[in-house]
C-alpha cells in the first residue's frame, strides 16, 4: 500500500467516531429529546433551564420569612430546615450536609468512634460500594464489610451468621441498584433486631427514604426510628438544589456538626439549597404517595404493552414497584435500546425511556424508570401506545445492527 492510500485509510479510520464518541452523542441526544419532548413520565428539575430552577422559589416567601437575617455557617434557614427534618422523622436532632457522601461517612466514622469498630457491614450493590470510589475506606478510615450481593436487602439470618463482627450495618432504602427494592416491614424489623443483637448500630441510607412509606406502611417517623441514625436526600426525590441531612440523637448529631466543618461541609451560605428543601418537603413530600400508586399503573401497562408487541422476555422489575421508580430489562443491547429510545422521543415528542440504557450480559440490558407529577396524566392506553411506538424503533434498530455494517 503507497504513503498515500495508507494516509487516506488512517484518515478515513479517525473519521469514524468510536464507541465513547458515539455514546456521549447519544447522550446529547438523549437529554435534548428528553428536554422538548411533550410526554414523558416524569420530568426532573435537575434538567430544568436556570429560569426554571429558580421558579422552584417563587411562594418562598409561604415557606419562611424572607425578612430575617440570612444564614451564615449554618444558622438561620439551615436551622430551620434542620428542625423541620429532625421533626419530620421524628429524630432528636437533624444537621444539613452538602452532600449525602459526606454525611454518610461522617455518621458511621462517629459510630465508629463509639463502638469501636471500624467495620460497616454493607450489601454489594449498596451505593458507597458502587458510585463513591471507596470513600468509606480511602477518606474516612472504615473498613465495609459485604454482607451479600443478591438482588434484595439483607436478611436477619445473614445478618446474625455473619463470619466477621461489624460495628454498623447500613441499609440503603431503598436499594437503588437492585431495582429500588425495599423489604417488608416485618423483614426490616427483623434485620434492624438482629444487627442489635450483634451489639452494633444500624444506620439507614435513606437517599429515597420519602417514598418508602406506601410499600413499607408505615409513616416516615415510624420508619426511621427503628435506626440508630438516618440520612436523607433534598433532591432525589424532592427536586431540590441539592443536599442532604444526618438525623439521630443530639450527640451524634453535635459530633458529626464539628466533622462536617473538618471535611469541608461548613458553608458560609446556602440558603437557596435550604430553601429549595423547604419548598420541596411543602410540596413535593405530600405527592410521593401519589407517584408510588401510579409507578405501580404504568408497571401494569408496560408489561401488557411489552405482550401485545411480541417482544420475548421483557421484565418490569420489581413487577410490582416498592416506590416510584423501578427497572425495565429488555433481551437486547445497549446501543440498539437507547438508539430506539432516543428516536422515539425525536420523531414522536414522546420519551417513554429517557435514562440510559446499561448492559448487564450479551444482549440483555435494563434502564430506570421514573413516575412523577409530568406521568400521572398518563393512562394505560398512553403507556401502551408508547410501548408500540418504542417496539416498532426497536425492530428497526436490532435488524440494523445484525445487518451486515448496519448499526448507528
Amino acid at each position: 500500500m503507497s504513503d498515500t492510500a495508507e494516509r487516506a485509510e488512517q484518515g478515513e479510520q479517525r473519521d469514524e467516531p468510536s464507541g465513547e464518541e458515539r455514546a456521549g452523542q447519544r447522550r446529547r441526544r438523549r437529554i435534548s429529546a428528553y428536554r422538548s419532548a411533550t410526554r414523558v413520565l416524569a420530568r426532573p428539575g435537575f434538567l430544568g433551564t436556570l429560569r426554571e430552577r429558580l421558579e422552584l422559589l417563587d411562594g418562598a416567601r409561604t415557606l419562611c420569612d424572607l425578612d430575617e437575617p440570612s444564614d451564615i455557617y449554618g444558622n438561620g434557614i439551615v436551622e430551620t430546615l434542620e428542625e423541620k427534618v429532625a421533626a419530620l422523622l421524628g429524630t432528636e436532632a437533624a444537621a444539613f450536609f452538602p452532600t449525602g457522601t459526606m454525611a454518610q461517612q461522617v455518621a458511621l466514622r462517629c459510630w465508629a468512634g463509639r463502638t469501636g469498630d471500624t467495620r460497616v457491614a454493607v450489601h454489594a450493590l449498596a451505593h458507597p460500594e458502587v458510585h463513591e470510589r471507596h470513600a468509606f475506606s480511602q477518606v474516612s478510615g472504615l473498613r465495609p464489610v459485604r454482607i451479600t450481593s443478591e438482588p434484595r436487602l439483607p436478611t436477619a439470618d445473614e445478618v446474625r451468621s455473619f463470619e466477621e463482627p461489624f460495628g454498623a450495618l447500613m441499609l440503603e432504602l431503598p436499594l437503588r441498584d437492585a431495582g429500588f427494592v425495599l423489604p417488608s416491614w416485618e423483614e426490616l424489623t427483623e434485620v434492624v433486631e438482629a444487627a442489635h443483637e450483634r451489639d452494633a448500630v444500624v444506620h439507614f441510607d435513606g437517599a429515597r427514604l420519602w417514598e418508602s412509606t406506601v410499600h413499607l406502611g408505615r409513616p416516615l417517623d415510624e420508619i426511621a426510628g427503628l435506626a440508630d441514625s438516618v440520612y436523607v436526600s433534598f433532591y432525589k426525590s424532592l427536586d431540590g438544589y441539592g443536599g442532604a441531612a444526618l438525623a439521630g440523637p443530639r450527640t451524634l448529631v453535635e459530633e458529626a456538626r464539628a466533622w462536617r466543618h473538618r471535611y469541608g461541609g461548613q458553608i458560609f451560605q446556602q440558603f437557596p439549597t435550604a430553601l429549595s428543601a423547604l419548598a420541596g418537603l411543602e410540596r413535593e413530600l405530600p405527592r410521593l404517595p401519589g407517584y408510588v400508586a401510579h409507578a405501580r399503573v404504568v408497571a401494569a401497562a408496560l408489561r401488557e404493552g411489552f405482550a401485545a408487541a411480541g417482544l420475548p422476555w421483557a421484565r418490569v422489575h420489581p413487577e410490582v414497584p416498592h416506590t416510584n421508580e423501578f427497572q425495565v430489562w429488555l433481551p437486547h443491547g445497549a446501543d440498539v435500546l437507547a438508539e430506539a429510545a432516543v428516536r422515539q422521543g425525536e420523531e414522536t415528542g414522546t420519551l417513554l425511556f429517557p435514562a440510559a440504557w446499561d448492559e448487564r450480559g450479551p444482549g440483555l440490558s435494563f434502564t430506570e424508570v421514573s413516575v412523577r407529577s409530568a406521568g400521572l396524566e398518563w393512562t394505560t392506553e398512553d403507556v401502551q401506545a408508547a410501548v408500540a411506538e418504542f417496539a416498532s424503533r426497536l425492530a428497526e434498530e436490532a435488524a440494523g445492527a445484525g445487518a451486515p455494517g448496519g448499526g448507528r
